[in-house]
C-alpha cells in the first residue's frame, strides 16, 4: 500500500530541511583577511596609468581565470549585470540596433541590451535544452540585427555550432551569458568561450561565489580593451579621434574589489569538484526518475556536458492527468525544494508589452525600422514550459549528498504512486 502523501496528512519523505550548500571555507576567510591586512581594498584608478587595470588581487584572479578557461583575456567586473552591459557596449551597438536573445533568462540579459538604447528581440527556446532555438533566431533576423546573445541556461551550452553559423552568415556578433554554466564543456572547450564575448556570474548562489561579481572572457584583443574601458570610466582614458573608437565609451564603475577577487580566485580552484558533485547528484536522479511515467529528465547535448545549476524536468500533464501545480505542491510537502516554473518570460513583462523604457515616449522602440512583437504567443515553447510543464530543482542550493538525493528520489516515487489522489 502506498504511503499517504504529506500533502494529505502523511509523513514527509524528507524528515528535515535539506542542508544548504556551504560555499565558504577557511581558505576564503584567509584570502579575505589577507587583503584586509594590506589595507588596499581596491586599487583601481579611473585614469591612465598603472592602476587603470586594478590591483594585484584583481589582476591575479583575471590571469587565473584566463588560464583556467583557456582564453586570452578575462576581465573581472563587480556584477554579471555589469558584465553584460559592458559586453553589449563593446561590440559597437548603435541606438535602434536589435539583439536577438532568449526570453527564458534573468531580466539582466535583456536589460543590458536596452541599456544602450538597443532593442531586444526574443526568439523561442528549444523544449529539450531550454536554450535559445537557432531556427527561431534565424527567422527573426532583420536589417538592424547586430548580434545574438545566447544564454547557457541551467548549466549547459546553447547550440553554438548553429548559432555561430547564423552569426557568420549574417555578419553578426555572438555573445553568451554563461552565468549558470561555468565549468561545462562544448566539445573540448569550456562553455562561454566560443562566442566573441562570453562570461560568468560570481554571485551568491552560483558555482563560483564571491558575493557579487562577474568575469568576461574573450580572445579578441580589441574587444578586451573596450571591455576594460567601459568597466572603468572610459571617457577619461580613451585617446582617439575616431568615432568608431569613441562609440559607447561612456564610463562606469564596474570594478571588482580586491577582497572579492581574492575570494573568487579561491572559489575558481573549487569549481571542478563542485561541478563533479552536481553531476553525480544529477546522474543519481536520472537513473531513478527516468522510469517515472510522464516525467522527462534533463536532456544533455551529445557533444557537451551539463553542470546542473538547475536540474530541469518536464511533465506530460495530459498523460499524468494532474496539473503541474498539484505535483509541485505534493513534492514540496514531501520536502523536495521543487521550482514551480522556469524563468519569467521576459517578452511578457510590462516594459516590453508597453514598450516604455526611457521616459514615456517609447524609446528605443521609436528608433526601430520594423515592428517588434512581444506578448503572448510570440514564444509559445517558452510560454508553455513556464506556465504548464517545467519543474526544476536548484542543485546549487543544497549539499545534495547521495543520501539526500535518495530521499528526493523517494519523494518523487511516493508522489507518482499517489497520482490518483491528486486528480480531480
Amino acid at each position: 500500500m502506498t504511503a499517504t502523501l504529506a500533502l494529505n496528512g502523511g509523513t514527509p519523505s524528507i524528515p528535515r530541511p535539506l542542508e544548504l550548500f556551504r560555499s565558504m571555507g577557511e581558505d576564503e576567510v584567509e584570502a579575505a583577511a589577507r587583503v584586509v591586512r594590506t589595507g588596499v581594498l581596491s586599487a583601481f584608478i579611473g585614469a591612465p596609468g598603472e592602476f587603470f587595470l586594478g590591483g594585484p588581487e584583481v589582476r591575479a584572479f583575471e590571469a587565473k581565470a584566463a588560464d583556467y578557461f583557456g582564453v586570452k583575456h578575462a576581465i573581472s567586473v563587480n556584477s554579471w549585470t555589469s558584465g553584460l552591459i559592458a559586453a553589449v557596449g563593446a561590440i559597437g551597438i548603435e541606438p535602434g540596433d536589435e539583439v536577438i536573445t532568449t526570453p527564458w533568462t534573468m531580466s539582466a540579459t535583456a536589460m543590458a541590451i536596452l541599456h544602450w538604447n538597443a532593442i531586444p528581440v526574443f526568439a523561442d527556446i528549444d523544449h529539450r535544452s531550454f536554450n535559445i532555438d537557432p531556427a527561431s533566431v534565424e527567422k527573426l533576423i532583420g536589417p538592424r540585427t547586430k548580434a545574438i546573445m545566447a544564454v547557457d541556461i541551467f548549466g549547459q551550452s546553447a547550440d553554438m555550432t548553429a548559432l555561430r553559423g547564423i552569426a557568420d552568415r549574417h555578419g553578426l556578433k555572438l555573445l553568451t551569458d554563461t552565468a549558470q554554466a561555468p565549468g561545462s564543456r562544448t566539445g573540448n572547450r569550456f562553455t562561454g568561450t566560443l562566442a566573441d564575448i562570453g562570461g560568468f556570474s560570481l554571485n551568491y548562489h552560483k558555482h563560483i561565489h564571491c558575493g557579487e561579481g562577474g568575469v568576461l572572457v574573450t580572445d579578441d584583443d580589441q574587444l578586451a580593451a573596450r571591455l576594460q574601458l567601459i568597466r572603468n570610466h572610459a571617457e577619461s582614458v580613451i585617446k582617439s579621434d575616431n568615432p568608431a573608437d569613441l562609440a559607447n565609451m561612456i564610463g562606469y564603475n564596474f570594478r571588482m574589489g580586491e577582497i572579492e577577487a581574492a575570494i573568487a580566485a579561491v572559489q575558481l580552484g573549487k569549481l571542478k569538484a563542485r561541478v563533479e558533485s552536481r553531476q553525480r547528484a544529477a546522474q543519481q536522479l536520472d537513473e531513478a526518475l527516468g522510469e517515472l511515467q510522464g516525467l522527462t529528465t534533463p536532456q544533455v547535448e551529445t557533444d557537451g556536458t551539463h553542470v546542473y545549476y538547475v536540474y530541469g524536468l518536464t511533465l506530460d500533464v495530459d498523460r499524468l492527468g494532474v496539473s503541474r501545480q498539484k505535483v509541485v505542491d505534493a513534492l514540496r510537502a514531501e520536502g523536495v525544494p521543487a521550482l514551480a516554473a522556469g524563468y519569467q518570460n521576459l517578452h511578457l513583462l510590462p516594459i516590453f508589452m508597453h514598450k516604455i523604457a526611457y521616459g514615456t515616449g517609447g524609446l528605443p522602440w521609436t528608433l526601430a525600422e520594423r515592428e517588434i512583437a512581444y506578448g503572448p504567443g510570440t514564444c509559445p515553447v517558452a510560454e508553455e514550459l513556464h506556465s504548464k510543464t517545467f519543474v526544476g530543482i536548484n542543485l546549487c542550493a543544497c549539499e545534495f549528498d547521495p543520501d539526500d538525493v535518495e530521499l528526493v528520489i523517494g519523494a518523487f516515487r511516493k508522489v507518482w504512486g499517489n497520482l490518483d489522489a491528486l486528480k480531480g
